[in-house]
């Protein structure tokens, strides 16, 4: 019996790669005003980030409903597949909670187990990469499983944002709220710990920013995958990925982008790395 993966948008997985993977990716909503995207599927990242900076209507986002995760585990229910189900933080978003209603929408005769990453971004990405790329290699149920609950205390994300304003307006700031008010020429470091956003560090410039969140990464010891990522089109993303590649000469470093679910609240000029140790 083979084992399917089945996450959702946030996790900014690269559509190429989730399609030879055999990923299934839920979308989440993004709505401008009474406008409804879903996420990666009828805006791109580059339409997004120009409405959102230049508009005057802050996107909000929506989980998929529990019919929605139903319906994405009907064909492999079908198929007499097993499923695993890895999604955002839920703490940062109602999709795990929508998910656990779809698996009791989708009945008992499908075996799905729904895990709660507690990570977002590529974070989530890698842990869903991870469980597939062993799923594809035949691997069981119980033991891609147990890879995933190993990964998720290894897996960490942090990023740079130029700004903390759309975290806070979106209501997903969480302990990252110690930082509002002292920000004046001054760049955050974030990251996602406990499954919500943490303040890590605070340095004056941009490229000192940059050059301490590689410094951050290269600094563990061993790591088993990689990916750096930007909401807009940034060329600092190719010198961190070099950067990191001298580091982890072999690891394989994905390159993605914050899709404008996660764009919404890290807004434009975000640079981020995630990892898992190894």
């Amino acid at each position: 019996m083979t084992v399917k993966i089945v996450t959702d948008s946030t996790g900014d997985i690269p559509p190429r790669l989730a399609e030879d993977l055999g990923i299934t990716v839920v979308p989440l909503f993004v709505h401008f005003g009474n406008e409804v995207f879903r996420d990666g599927v009828d805006i791109s990242a580059d339409e997004f980030y120009r409405r959102l900076t230049s508009g005057k209507v802050l996107p909000k986002t929506a989980a998929p409903s529990p019919g929605d995760m139903a319906g994405a585990y009907a064909q492999p229910c079908k198929d007499g597949q097993e499923i695993i189900s890895i999604h955002i933080s839920s703490k940062l978003s109602a999709t795990y909670s929508s998910a656990l209603l779809g698996k009791k929408q989708a009945g008992e005769n499908c075996r799905i187990e729904v895990i709660d990453s507690g990570q977002a971004a590529m974070g989530l990405g890698l842990l869903a990469i991870g469980a597939a790329r062993r799923a594809k290699k035949g691997a069981a149920l119980y033991d891609v499983i147990d890879w995933v609950h190993h990964a998720i205390p290894k897996c960490h994300i942090v990023g740079v944002v130029d700004t903390l304003e759309y975290l806070q307006k979106g209501g997903r700031i969480g302990k990252a709220q110690a930082f509002v008010g002292s920000l004046l020429q001054v760049k955050p470091i974030i990251g996602v710990r406990d499954g919500e956003v943490h303040p890590l560090e605070r340095v004056r410039t941009r490229g000192k920013a940059l050059h301490r969140l590689a410094e951050m990464a290269a600094a563990f010891k061993s790591v088993h995958s990689l990916s750096v990522f930007c909401s807009t089109e940034d060329p600092a993303l190719e010198e961190l990925a070099q950067h990191l590649g001298k580091a982890f000469p072999n690891v394989e470093i994905y390159r993605s982008r914050f899709g404008p679910v996660i764009g919404a609240y890290m807004g434009p000029g975000a640079v981020g790395v995630a990892l898992i140790e190894a």
